[in-house]
């Protein structure tokens, strides 16, 4: 079952994102700060698979430090930037760093939680396709003759 972190210092941005995500059938945790979010990410018994932070929580650079953190751990997590005060520069600096996406969370006429739900099925399934790639290059190079 796949296992999502929802990192957002606004707990009902935080509660709803994880309710919609369950109704889904997802497997979500949740963390209310940074410092709480990077702890999860660390203490957790495997690597989680979907990382959903915002962009600005105690900081402005919040959502980087969990981006950094997640990857650092598991360069297959793939991780989705919320933000309510998005900008160019910051979504190039997340997707350098290795985010999967950059999502604004105030898009008028668009509802946010059903293209979170879009984008954690398309995370989900670029995570699946790259841990397959590596496992076929590990059975690849185990069952090659030496030399």
């Amino acid at each position: 079952m796949c296992q999502i972190l929802v990192v957002d210092d606004e707990e009902e941005v935080r509660e709803a994102v994880k309710r919609r995500l369950e109704r889904e059938g997802y497997f979500v945790l949740s963390a209310q700060s940074e410092e709480s979010g990077l702890n999860t990410v660390q203490d957790s018994a495997r690597p989680f698979d979907i990382v959903i932070t915002d962009m600005s929580m105690e900081d402005a650079n919040s959502g980087i430090r969990i981006l950094e953190g997640a990857v650092a751990r598991d360069l297959f997590t793939e991780v989705i930037v919320l933000t309510a005060y998005g900008n160019v520069a910051n979504a190039v600096e997340c997707m350098k760093r290795g985010a999967f996406d950059y999502v604004e969370k105030n898009m008028p006429g668009v509802d946010v939680y059903e293209l979170l739900c879009l984008k954690v099925q398309q995370a989900i399934e670029r995570r699946r396709s790259a841990v397959g790639k590596l496992r076929l290059l590990e059975n690849i190079s185990k069952n090659r003759p030496s030399s």
